[in-house]
C-alpha cells in the first residue's frame, strides 16, 4: 500500500470522515531513510515537479564546528541516541546522535536521512 499524507480518517473526538475521493499521487509520501555509520553513499528521490532530492544512506565523516571554524572530523562508531536505544546497535544516525569520532565526542544538529551531509558540534 502506498505512504500518503493525507488528513486523517478520524476525527479529533474519534469519529470517521466520509471519504470523498481516493488517494492522489501528489499526495504520496516515503518511508523514512536511517542513516547508517559507512563508507559514504548517497542517493536520489524524485519530488513533486520532477525535481530531486539527495538523501544520505551511508555516511562515515561529520562536519564540526570546533571554535568557529568547520573541519572534517571521521565518524567511528556512535554512543548514545535519544530518539531510540536500538539504534545505537544498528549504528543508524539521526538528529541529537552523539557520535564518537577522532576529534572526540559530536552530536548530529541536521537530519541525515533528509541531507546529504552530516553537521555537528563538538560536546564538551
Amino acid at each position: 500500500m502506498a505512504i500518503t499524507q493525507t488528513r486523517s480518517k478520524r476525527t479529533a473526538t474519534g469519529g470517521r470522515y466520509k471519504s470523498y475521493r481516493k488517494k492522489r499521487i501528489f499526495e504520496m509520501g516515503n518511508s523514512p531513510i536511517k542513516t547508517k555509520v559507512g563508507e559514504r553513499q548517497v542517493k536520489e528521490r524524485r519530488t513533486v515537479g520532477g525535481n530531486t532530492k539527495k538523501v544520505l544512506l551511508h555516511a562515515n565523516e561529520i562536519n564540526l564546528v570546533i571554535k568557529g571554524k568547520p573541519i572534517k572530523a571521521k565518524i567511528l562508531k556512535e554512543k548514545e541516541n535519544t530518539a531510540n536505544r536500538n539504534y545505537i546497535r544498528r549504528n543508524i544516525l539521526t538528529k541529537g546522535a552523539v557520535v564518537e569520532t577522532d576529534k572526540g565526542l559530536a552530536k548530529i544538529t541536521n537530519r541525515p536521512g533528509q541531507e546529504p551531509t552530516i553537521n555537528g558540534i563538538l560536546v564538551e
